[in-house]
Parts: C-alpha cells; structure tokens; sequence
C-alpha cells in the first residue's frame, strides 16, 4: 500500500473514473510527518490520488488511519511542528497553469483556501467565533478576500435559502443560538460564499443526528449538482457516503488501501481491510449473525508493520505480504486495490450488505418471545423539568421550564435490554438517568425491586431498600468516558474504588486478582499493563472497556448506556456491543442503551431479544420488539428514523423524505396536540388539536392515531398541504 515513485505514477497509482484532463486535483506522494521523541510519526505516507472535476469522492477509513490529516494536506494546512511534503496541484477550471499547492506563501494561500478549495471541519461550532454574530462572519470572510459585500451577502441569502434555513434570524444570530445541525449547515453555507469549485467536508455530520445526517447528505448531494462542486468527503461511515459518492477511497494506516465506483466498492470490495470494515458496519439490511468484528488494532505511526500494513490482521496474509508492500493493481478498469491476493478476498472474506431488504428476519417474534416478569425498575407517568437558560435581562422575569420527559411510563426487567433511540434533544439521556435515580421527577413514581426510589432518598433508614443500595445497583458509562475518568489516577484506582464500595471486606490482593481478571476477559491483555495506564494512554474503546469494568464491579442490576458506542469508529461497534451481551450474559445484567443511531439500536436489542423505544420531544411514541420497530414501524416519526438510518446498499433506491421538516421544534415550546404534526408527512387536523394516547397494536405500544382504524383522524382534514408557519424549514421538495 505504499506510494508510487515518479517512474510508475501512471501505470500503478489509483487512476481517475473521468476523461483525461477532467482532473481537478492530483496529489503524488503525499507525505506528513511529525518528529516525536520515539521517533517520526508519518500520518499520511506517501499517497497518490486525483479528483476529478465535478466528481464526489468518499474518502472512509478507521479513525487515525490519515483521512483528516489528507485533507489537510490538500489545502497545506498541516499545523506545526507537521512536515507535508510531495505535491498537491490544482487545475483551475478557467484553463489558468496549475497551481502547486505546498509552495504558495501564506499570502497566496489565504486567497487559495477560500476561493479556490474550501473546507468544512466536523465540529462547527470550533469554527465560529462565539463572540460574533454569524453576519459578522460572512463580512469578516467577504471583506479579507476583497469581494463584492452586495453581491456576496446575496449569495449568501440564497445558499441559507438552500439549505432550509431563515437567513436574517441566522445571519442575526451568535452560533450558541443554532442548533448543531444549523450551525452545520451554515458552515457550509459559509465555506460557499466565494464560490470555490473544490469543497473539501471532514467529517461534517458526525456529531449530528441520523435525521440531520440524511437530511444534509441530500442537501449536499443537490448542491453538488446545482453549484457544479468537486466534494471531498471524509467519514468513518461507509453507509452515509455510499448513496453520495461516485468513488470511494479506503485508507488504512496513513496509506490508499482500494479506490473505486462507489457502487463496486460496496458490492464487490477487493481488498480484504474494505471487505473486513463493510462486514463489521451495523446496518439495518443484513442479519446481525453476520456482522464480525475486525481483529486486531490499527498500527503505530511510529512503528508501523513491515511490508503491508494491514497483514497482521487480514486472514488472508502470506509470508510476502509481511515482506513487501503491495503496489496497486487492477480489479476492473477503474477499480484498484493494494494487496497480492484480491482475487482470493471475495471467498475469504464475506459480508452482507442487505440485497433484499425484505428478506432480512429478526430473531425475536412479531410480539415477543420471551417472558418479562416482574420489572426491576417501573416507571409511572414520569415527568421532569429543568429550568430553561436565562440571560442577565431576564433575572426578574418568570423562569420558563423545559420538560425533557413527559408522561413516560416503561418497565425494565431481569437480563433486559431497552434500546432508547431518538434525535438530540428528545429527552433520552434525562429518561436515562431518572430510571437510575440521577434525575428526581417532577411527578410520577419511579421503583426499584418495588421500592420507590425518591421515598428511599427520603425517608433514610426506614425504606424496605436503602437508597445507597439503590444507587449501587443502578450504574451508569457515558459516551465519553475519558471525562468520568480521573486523568491523574491509574486504571487500577479506578477500578479498586467500586471494588471497595461493594466489597469493603474484600482483601487488596483479592481486589487486585478480580481488577486483572476483568482486564483480561475484555480483552485488555496483559492486564498488569493496562492497569498501570492512565486514561490518556488507552484508546477509546480502551477507556470504554475501563468504564464498563468500572460499573459492573458493583454488580448492577440494571447499567445505562448513554451513547456509549457512538463515538467509537464504526469497525468497533459491533466489537463493543458484542462485549456488553457477553457480559450481560456473565452478569445477568440489564441495559437501558440511549443511541441515535437506529442500526446499533437494532442489533443490541435483537441479540439480547429486548426492545426498542423511539422517543421524541419527551415523549415514548413507540416501542416493541426490533421485528417491530425495524420492519413494521406504526408512528411516522419512527418511519422516519428509519429511512435516515444509511443504506449500505448503493443500489437500493432512495425512498422520498417522509419528514416536511428538517428541524426538530423548540422543546420549551411545543407543538400542541401530537408534537410530531409539525414534521408528519401524514398529519390531519386533529393531530394539531388533540393529544394521542398509547394504542396497542400486535404487542407494540404507539402514541398516534393512525393506529387504530375507527378513529376520528380518518375523517379530518389534512394539513400537509397547507403553507408552513416557517417556508424556510419546508423540506417539500427534499428527497
């Protein structure tokens, strides 16, 4: 997988799917480096890669495989002490000489960056002065290159049009008062206004919701076509780029593993790392019994393998794959993989990627198959608030109340797993943490083992069950669980406190003998190793292992998951949620695990034969079993969560988007009647009126009216068709 010399570019570099001389941009030899005390760290080496004009190229890979640090360096804008070196020429589309990229000065490349290539990082918020109004950005970005104010702000106007959003409230607005996916788009919007012809996005939709996700994906997808754009996107997920791009790129450890059409890359990967990562990504198209995990862990940049990169993993390597890097070679005429062995790959590594969505089959029934019991903990009309922010001006003013949950009511029994999905902001993490007694309701009754939670917290010694015994049997890890873990303590402190917690007369050697035991069985080996480690020295999936030791040695009852796979790459979250049903059986241990990702939701819940709950502004509009909520979804919020969970499958055609709206309303001002009429595809007039109530349906629950046939819905108008309180928001004509 190593670069091309200058002799074999032609005949042995990725070539381009486009006409000769249609290129845009050509990288050769792309190296960056940084020197470190144990010796140099190259995080690109030697990569050799064109874009051509107009195209959409997906560049995907495991993170810290050198996708960002490419984009980078498409731009030169490696922060020091990094070194890029080869070349990135741009081929302006006016027919002007091409421009070297890594040799303007700064003064050429601050016109470069934005008028020519532009970019759009993952965190939008990182990219805005917070102490600045958004108009103040575009005029601070229009006036540094000398353009047209009049025109521009026009364009500017029209591209926040495009993109669904009401210009003058954003344009007035400082960035904390957008939504992460507003923030997003209007980077975008941003990234946009001098017209570049090249718009490089890493990892752009990673910290947004599935429904965001998909939406902006569309968004990208029409301006691509309507702005005449070359798009470079960078991700870790394979699914959200498959149905955008026209090739795929594969990096893997700092090099070009396979390049391609989309299309054949995702159904008829060559190289076996492509194969391996297409067959570890959770997707709601395949049976989850063939989804494995990748064994093994991405190389040092430091110290990387000899020979290819990948052979200490690939179940295919041979002796000449540890003694030589493999050049590319051709699976079809635009299609090449670095790797010896392609034509062997397609038998040795297999993976579903769901050709017949309706031929896929849960393991659970259509009801159930499982006998529940009695519930451990019991939720009854469970309400809670929080108090909204408020500026200086408002202090003598009433405080306005956010309910985060509202009327929820739901039981977690013995070996269960409820799966929470829903966008940001619908109340799954505060529900989360009132089932184990974090969050204190405002009304409603929450029950352990049929002990009242609150009243235990109350009444001290005269509960049936302490409110210390309560809380120990109730645990909970976060999606970041570097922030729950102290960076100045060992693995081994932190995991001997809940040891001592639950087990005071337990013996420090007995302590020490059970911490190793479980550091092994997760995989952490040699344990002894691990547990001297600080937090800063593990991986992410690492420190997720630590947090989920660190709960179950005060051996739970029930454990709440709030997110805790998503911000690992996609190749480990099967490997993670393998290891909590692995556990689960050990431990007979229930999880409440909070996703906004309706694929991991899936395959947790259909392995561990629990059930999925769909939440939305505070409320449970949905649950049932995974046959249920996946392929019999009865709410159209719940359809629309399915639909922007990313088909892996490119030639599965696009359905029409089931949602009129891309943003989600303001929680401390919701709808009235169904708070989903706004966004509902199916509304009528008295989803705006009346408030529906939970209606059983082949074992399921669900809060709409659709679901029972005699109701009065079916005689009221509809109000689809009618103009929108907000024609910015519309998404009528997206799809």
């Amino acid at each position: 997988m190593s670069g091309t010399t200058e002799e074999n570019v032609d005949s042995e570099s990725p070539r381009s799917v486009r006409s000769e001389g249609n290129t845009i941009l050509e990288v050769r030899d792309a190296t960056v480096s940084f020197e470190m005390e144990r010796g140099e760290s190259r995080v690109l080496n030697g990569v050799d890669l064109s874009v051509e004009r107009d195209e959409v190229l997906g560049i995907v890979g495991e993170s810290g495989s050198g996708k960002s640090m490419l984009a980078n360096a498409l731009l030169d804008a490696v922060v020091d002490p990094g070194k890029t070196s080869g070349s990135v020429r741009y081929f302006p589309p006016d027919g002007r000489d091409p421009i070297d990229v890594l040799e303007l000065n700064d003064d050429e490349l601050r016109t470069f960056r934005w008028e020519e290539i532009s970019i759009v990082f993952q965190g939008a918020m990182s990219s805005f002065n917070p102490t600045m109004k958004i108009r103040d950005h575009f005029a601070e970005t229009i006036d540094a290159h000398d353009a047209d104010p009049e025109e521009c702000i026009e364009r500017a106007y029209d591209l926040l049009s495009e993109l669904y959003l009401d210009a003058d409230r954003v344009l007035d607005s400082y960035p904390h008062e957008l939504s992460g996916g507003m923030q997003q788009r209007t980077l975008i919007a941003l990234s946009l206004i001098l017209e570049p012809d090249v718009l490089v996005m890493d990892e752009p939709t990673a910290a947004l919701d599935l429904l965001m996700q998909r939406s902006i994906i569309s968004l990208l997808d029409r301006l691509q076509r309507e702005y005449d754009l070359t798009l470079v996107f960078i991700t870790h997920d394979l699914p959200l780029v498959a149905h955008l791009a026209d090739r795929i790129a594969v990096m893997y450890a700092f090099e070009l593993a396979e390049i391609g059409p989309a299309e054949e890359i995702i159904t008829n990967a060559a190289h076996p790392y492509t194969r391996m990562l297409l067959g570890s990504t959770p997707n709601l198209d395949a049976p989850v019994d063939e989804m494995r995990v990748i064994e093994g862990s991405s190389p040092d940049p430091v110290a990387p393998p000899t020979g290819c990169r990948y052979h200490p993993r690939c179940p295919i390597s041979r002796d000449i794959c540890a003694e030589s890097s493999p050049e590319f070679e051709d699976v079809s005429a635009e299609h090449q993989a670095a790797c010896f062995f392609h034509e062997e790959a397609s038998d040795a590594v297999t993976y579903p990627i769901g050709e017949d969505n309706d031929a896929i089959e849960t393991e659970g029934s259509s009801t159930s198959s499982r006998d529940y019991g009695e519930p451990i903990l019991s939720l009854d009309d469970v309400t809670v608030e929080f108090e909204g922010d408020q500026s200086i001006l408002d202090l003598f003013d009433e405080p306005e109340y956010v309910r985060a949950v509202d009327d929820v009511s739901l039981d977690v029994h013995e070996d269960d797993v409820v799966a929470l999905v829903g966008e940001s902001g619908c109340g799954k993490t505060t529900l989360g943490k009132t089932i184990i007694g974090v969050h204190r309701p405002e009304s409603g009754n929450v029950t352990y083992r049929g002990q009242d939670i609150w009243e235990a917290r109350d009444s001290h010694r005269e509960a049936e069950i302490s409110f210390s015994e309560i809380r120990g049997a109730l645990q909970m890890i976060h999606q970041d669980p570097g922030s729950s873990l102290n960076p100045n303590k060992r693995v081994i402190h932190s995991l001997r406190k809940p040891l001592k917690k639950s087990q005071p007369d337990l013996e420090r050697v007995e302590q020490e003998r059970r911490i190793m035991a479980m550091l092994e069985y997760v995989g952490m080996s040699p344990p002894e190793d691990y547990a001297n480690r600080y937090p800063h020295q593990l991986s992410g999936g690492e420190k997720q292992r630590v947090a989920l030791i660190r709960a179950l040695l005060m051996n739970p009852d029930v454990i709440l998951a709030d997110e805790a796979i998503s911000a690992l790459d996609v190749s480990l979250r099967v490997e993670m949620m393998e290891l909590l049903l692995d556990l689960q059986g050990r431990f007979n241990t229930s999880f409440v695990f909070i996703s906004h990702d309706l694929s991991n939701a899936r395959y947790l819940a259909e392995k561990a034969d629990g059930r999925i709950a769909v939440m939305y502004l505070g409320e449970i509009v949905e649950i049932g079993t995974v046959e249920q909520i996946i392929h019999d979804p009865q709410h159209p919020y719940t359809q629309a969560l399915r639909w922007a969970t990313p088909d892996l499958n490119p030639r599965n055609e696009s359905e029409e988007s089931p949602i009129r709206a891309i943003d989600i309303p303001d929680p401390k001002d919701p709808p009235s009647g169904c708070r989903f009429h706004t966004r509902c595809p199916e509304a009528r007039e008295i989803c705006r009126q009346v408030h529906p109530t939970n209606i059983s349906t082949n074992g399921s629950e669900v809060a709409c009216f659709r679901a029972d046939p005699d109701h009065d819905y079916w005689d009221s108008p509809s109000i689809v068709n009618e103009e929108s309180d907000d024609d910015e928001t519309s998404m009528s004509t997206l799809d």
